[in-house]
């Protein structure tokens, strides 16, 4: 979903199971940069926005180490998919589908993400 970033009266909402659940207002997000959010299930989502506006939404936990750091990885683009590398082993997780680019067989959850 692409949005305009200028407008400070948004809220970044994920889609759960029970419904669609408020995390943040959207000026909380800085293009580039992830930021952690804790669901109410306890666990972690990790929310992006990009420099084009486009937000997206994964789970927070590396599942090869096992910790809540993907927010804090670096994000950029292979073969024009938007991915995050995280800090610990540097494995590539699609942004927009959560695929492993480095490992096939793992994929995390990505969330539906919208700002209303």
């Amino acid at each position: 979903m692409t949005i305009a970033p200028e407008k400070t009266d948004v809220k970044v909402q994920l889609r759960l199971a029970d419904g669609w659940f408020t995390v943040c207002d959207l000026t909380l997000l800085t293009p580039g940069r992830g930021v952690a959010a804790l669901l109410p299930d306890g666990s972690q989502a990790a929310l992006f926005l990009d420099r084009a506006g486009r937000l997206y939404a994964i789970d927070n936990r590396d599942p090869f180490g096992g910790a809540a750091v993907l927010s804090r990885g670096l994000t950029g683009s292979h073969q024009g998919r938007p991915f995050v590398a995280s800090p610990l082993l540097k494995q590539r997780f699609d942004l927009a589908n959560g695929q492993c680019l480095d490992d096939e067989a793992v994929r995390i959850t990505a969330y539906e993400v919208r700002a209303a």
